[in-house]
Formats: structure tokens, C-alpha cells, sequence
């Protein structure tokens, strides 16, 4: 009896506990493997990338965009998707790209573009500038783009432009031209009468603004210049 081996709760030897989990641990190390890189698809025909779909694309060729990616049909679909996002933004009118993966064979691209904020005039027509005062690669012919004039690239101006743009839409629907008068001086041209203001124009302006114009339409009174520059006040001169 006392050269019997000594059995524990779980029903086998040290050795053979010692050697289940290990067994345990492989397992477990594999399946991780497994489940967060799937490293057994890089070869197989089946997860190659046979179709590139890029979403978002107003203004950009999504065959531009995918171009850009510089794969082709031996990439597989679980290759490096950082890289291509970087190769997807290097596009002048892409802002950002995601790249996501659609089984078997699709890489889905969806892309912020970099949206055109003004028109300055150029040798060959009009060329469309961004918000932070970048040229786009569109032609605004083709498109029919309607935007401000800015007479020449100015990213003060484009910077204005768009937040009028995202705070007062309907403000900067009626801006047909935009240009400076001074250092800290625009002129904007709306297509009904004129504003003369600061370059740091604010939504508070505008807004008072907007209840002059409101105040005068009831009277009747078509004022032909608006004057903004002053503190607190809203000057309107009639014809």
C-alpha cells in the first residue's frame, strides 16, 4: 500500500495534472491565435481582394480612391488595413478614410471628403479651395459647384466662410463674393445687398443681423449695405 500512487479530488496523479494543463494552456493559446488573426486565410485564393467599393465620394472618383490603394488581386483581404488608409487619405480630396472588411473578397472604403468652401479665379476658370485653404482636385464646371468668389486664396476668408457655413447655412447660401478691404476688414457681397464687417465676424452678428434685416422687411425698407464693424451695432444704409 504505501508504494500506491496518491490520487487527488480531480481523479490522477500530479504528473498527469501537470501534463492537462499544460494541454489546457496550448489549446487555449491557439484558439486565441486563432480567433484574433486569421493567419490560415492569407494564402488561400478565397480571401483575396477581388472588389474595392469606396463610399462617401462626392466630389473624388472612387476609382481615383482605389487606385490609391495599390493592391491588386493576389492582396489578401486580412493584409495590413492601416496602410491602405494612409495610401486612401493621401488623395487631396480625401480628409479621412476608414477601410473595413466584408468576407470573402471586398474591401469597403468610406471616406470624409475635404468639401469645397470657395471659388478663386485662376488662369484656366476657378479653382476650389477648402476650409483650411487647400486647392481640391475638382473641376467646378463639371460640377456646377455654387460658391462664394474670394479673389484670391486667402484662409482667413475660407476659415470665415465656413463657419458662416455650419452656424448660419442660410447666411452663406446668399454670399456670392467675399474679399478683404482692409487687414481685418471683409466685404461680403450677399446676393441682395452688401455686409461690411470684421474678419472675426460672429454668430452673435449675424444674429443681430438677421433682426435688423427681419425688422426692416416689415417696414418695407430695402437697405443697400449692411455695416457690421462697429460694437453692438448694425448699421443699414438705405438707397
Amino acid at each position: 500500500m504505501s508504494g500506491a500512487p496518491v490520487v487527488d479530488g480531480a481523479g490522477g496523479t500530479p504528473r498527469r495534472r501537470i501534463r492537462l494543463r499544460w494541454y489546457l494552456l496550448v489549446i487555449l493559446v491557439v484558439g486565441g491565435v486563432m480567433a484574433s488573426t486569421p493567419w490560415w486565410g492569407h494564402d488561400l485564393a478565397f480571401f483575396r481582394v477581388q472588389q474595392v467599393e469606396v463610399r462617401g465620394a462626392r466630389y473624388a472618383r472612387p476609382s481615383d480612391i482605389a487606385a490609391r490603394l495599390k493592391i491588386d488581386t493576389t492582396f489578401s483581404i486580412w493584409g495590413d488595413l492601416d496602410s491602405l488608409r494612409v495610401r486612401a487619405e493621401g488623395h487631396p480630396q480625401v480628409r479621412s478614410a476608414r477601410i473595413s472588411r466584408r468576407l470573402p473578397s471586398t474591401l469597403v472604403v468610406t471616406v470624409n471628403e475635404n468639401l469645397p468652401i470657395a471659388l478663386v479665379p485662376a488662369a484656366t476658370g476657378f479653382k476650389a479651395y477648402d476650409d483650411s485653404g487647400r486647392a481640391l482636385p475638382l473641376d467646378p464646371a463639371r460640377w456646377g459647384v455654387d460658391l462664394p468668389i474670394v479673389p484670391r486664396a486667402d484662409t482667413a476668408l475660407f476659415r470665415l466662410l465656413a463657419e458662416m457655413k455650419a452656424e448660419w447655412p442660410e447666411y452663406y447660401a446668399r454670399v456670392s463674393e467675399a474679399r478683404r478691404v482692409g487687414k481685418d476688414e471683409v466685404y461680403l457681397q450677399l446676393v441682395d445687398v452688401g455686409v461690411r464687417a470684421m474678419l472675426d465676424l460672429s454668430t452673435e452678428r449675424l444674429l443681430q443681423l438677421s433682426s435688423v434685416e427681419a425688422d426692416l422687411a416689415k417696414r418695407h425698407l430695402r437697405p443697400v449695405e449692411f455695416d457690421l464693424r462697429y460694437e453692438d451695432l448694425v448699421i443699414a444704409r438705405l438707397p
